[in-house]
């Protein structure tokens, strides 16, 4: 198990900044730098002790295990775009909208409340 956790750390240790910026992407003389809010975790567990009521079920007895597990996700932001010597940002304007109708509700729920109680 040493060996496992070691490369799962030099693995999350080499993946820094290149999770949230992809690579640059030349077209036509126009540059394209790909930029994502990106995150990862994993886990790792092991146990030993007595199972109760394993032996008699037929699935096992001796109470030890391991195991694990890991996962990511990735939201696009937008990109990084440099067109005649001016470098600037590009929203991804698909996932502002997702993030930002969550926010929206929330915002005006609170705001009601707020109304709500100012007009006791």
């Amino acid at each position: 198990m040493p060996s496992i956790t070691k490369q799962l750390a030099d693995t999350v240790t080499s993946v820094g900044v290149h999770a949230a910026y992809g690579d640059p992407v030349d077209l036509d003389g126009t540059t394209i730098v790909p930029v994502a809010c990106a995150w990862y975790g994993f886990g790792a567990g092991e146990g030993r002790g007595q199972g109760t009521g394993l032996v008699e079920s037929g699935l096992g007895g001796d109470g030890s295990g391991e195991g694990g597990a890991g996962g990511g996700a990735a939201f696009p932001v937008g990109a990084y775009v440099t067109r005649d010597g001016r470098t600037r940002f590009e929203p991804n304007t698909i996932a502002l909208l997702a993030v930002g109708v969550p926010f929206v509700w929330v915002a005006g729920r609170a705001l009601s409340r707020v109304v709500r109680a100012l007009k006791r």
